[in-house]
């Protein structure tokens, strides 16, 4: 994904105020003390594209085969039992949803209202957990620097950027 403008003026905001060391060249240094250079900012860029240690933000995407066969990151697993004990209507809503896609954004406010609408009380608990834990991941180091939210377990970001920041774009970044 391109930076817009806007993105690349808050990625050189970032670089210049940037204390994390990054070794380059076998010298530990701080990113904003590092030369704008096309290796250097090749080097900077793969530090951005590191997934942090505990920012998280919500996928945009996540295939429906994930969600039935996959255990998430806090173990939790899809249950037939509850999905089934939902009633027609529900059951229906949430093919709908999933069907349209092949999958969910849990990104999209909606989506997760429709999760909570769909598994409601205290039956769909389990359902809903599953749902919301498999619909966030750990954010890249750029994707938290332009994502809104808390970015906690409870409370995952939500992205503007999803990818990878390129060399070019901190080239891009450090000279505009």
């Amino acid at each position: 994904m391109t930076l817009s403008p806007a993105q690349l003026a808050t990625l050189k905001t970032d670089i210049n105020a940037n204390t994390t060391q990054i070794t380059v060249g076998g010298v530990a240094t701080a990113i904003k003390d590092l030369p704008n250079n096309g290796d250097v900012n090749v080097e900077i860029a793969a530090w951005y594209n590191l997934p942090t240690a505990a920012f998280w933000v919500w996928r945009t995407f996540v295939r429906d085969q994930d969600i039935y066969s996959l255990a998430s990151v806090d173990a939790t697993t899809w249950s037939w039992s509850i999905f089934i004990a939902r009633s027609q209507g529900e059951r229906d809503a949430w093919r709908q949803m999933v069907n349209m896609a092949g999958g969910l954004n849990p990104s999209l406010v909606n989506v997760r209202a429709g999760v909570a609408d769909i598994f409601s009380g205290a039956g769909g608990a389990a359902q809903r957990t599953h749902l919301l834990t498999i619909g966030r991941r750990l954010a890249t180091n750029a994707e938290k620097l332009f994502s809104t939210g808390t970015g906690d377990t409870a409370n995952p970001a939500t992205m503007a950027f999803e990818g990878i920041v390129t060399g070019n774009d901190v080239t891009a970044a450090r000279n505009s």
